[in-house]
């Protein structure tokens, strides 16, 4: 099997995402280690926390640069997940006015629902995905996905493979070239969550 990496950067749910992977039959490793990222066949970025926080973390522990090399030089399959989609925008207005890694077009903001939701939106919710997108094959239109979030992404709607609808539509996943993007747990999604992660592997053996 080919080696799938998870950034162990102090803001994921690791060992949730570890577990997933686990019941599939994959074994793939958690890494606080640059060194380890470079030589990983994908890569996976979890987050739960601050973006401000996030990036902070991203910088001191030497992941920064590195994550550009491979995902944006070496074009290795890589997959954002929550605040690790989020990290991936140009920046975000999170506590603070905070730069991302800015590989796509697009802004974090806070979710307005003018009261008609509670924020943040935490539990399972329907999402739409277009047809075309590899991380989605398989999986019914209109399946259900675990969400916990506050903080949105707002992007090029191009890059846009999935949406749910909160009182509004939010973005739910991102595709571009190698680099696939997830506001929902697919960890605690259940069936469908383990159905993307699957998906996602089959990205990783093509590129390999």
């Amino acid at each position: 099997m080919n080696q799938l990496v998870i950034l162990d950067y102090g803001m994921g749910n690791i060992q949730s995402i570890l577990n997933a992977f686990k019941r599939l039959g994959v074994t793939c490793i958690a890494s606080a280690d640059p060194t380890v990222i470079s030589k990983a066949d994908g890569i996976i970025l979890p987050g739960v926390g601050a973006f401000h926080s996030a990036m902070n973390n991203l910088h001191s522990l030497g992941f920064y640069d590195v994550l550009n090399e491979q995902v944006l030089h070496h074009k290795k399959p890589f997959l954002g997940i929550c605040l690790g989609m989020q990290l991936i925008a140009e920046d975000s207005v999170e506590s603070q006015f905070t730069k991302g890694l800015g590989w796509i077009a697009a802004h974090v903001t806070k979710i307005e629902t003018h009261h008609k939701y509670p924020v943040p939106h935490v539990g399972w919710n329907e999402v739409n995905y277009n047809n075309n997108s590899l991380l989605f094959n398989g999986i019914n239109e209109g399946g259900h996905f675990f969400f916990d979030h506050s903080y949105h992404v707002e992007c090029d709607p191009n890059l846009v493979v999935a949406v749910c609808d909160y009182g509004k539509p939010i973005v739910a996943g991102i595709q571009k070239d190698n680099i696939f993007a997830v506001q929902f747990h697919p960890e605690k999604s259940q069936r469908n969550g383990a159905k993307l992660l699957r998906n996602f592997l089959n990205f990783v053996k093509v590129y390999r």
